[in-house]
């Protein structure tokens, strides 16, 4: 702050309202000026997550799936912020396919929450045992299924 050509420094606390990237708060009177009559502006920058993307009240994020997870359609747990999430991923899944869960995403209100966006991913294995080798190579000769038909 500058207080008639002086640098000055002051602490605040300051409760964050539910906000997104963007967002301003006013500090009424906090501000400078004679008495201090402006108000100080605070503009809300949210720091990126490693894995998790803002976008408004919304959260996104991708969840990797074992084939068998995503073939069979099972519960995984999916780790958030505060906690640990069960998803029920539905049987035949497929890579980028998004899971909307509402209500878990930021805080909009006492009552309302953004959503939070999950994009399923499935995974292969760089290297395969040998018995996970036989048991691809067995599937690759009963299966009919075409992914580009």
């Amino acid at each position: 702050f500058s207080d008639r050509g002086r640098m000055t420094s002051k602490t605040y606390q300051v409760k964050i309202p539910a906000v997104t990237e963007g967002s301003v708060i006013r500090l009424a009177g906090q501000g400078g000026g004679p008495s201090g009559s402006r108000d100080l502006l605070l503009k809300v920058r949210i720091e990126p997550h490693s894995r998790f993307h803002v976008d408004g009240y919304d959260l996104k994020t991708t969840l990797p799936l074992a084939p068998w997870e995503a073939a069979f359609g099972e519960k995984v747990s999916l780790p958030i912020p505060g906690g640990t999430l069960q998803v029920s991923v539905p049987s035949g899944s497929t890579s980028g396919q998004l899971l909307r869960l509402r209500g878990k995403g930021l805080r909009k209100s006492s009552s309302e929450r953004g959503d939070l966006l999950v994009e399923l991913r499935i995974a292969i294995p760089k290297k395969l045992s040998s018995e996970e080798q036989m048991l691809l190579e067995k599937w690759r000769s009963v299966a009919t299924f075409n992914p580009r038909a």
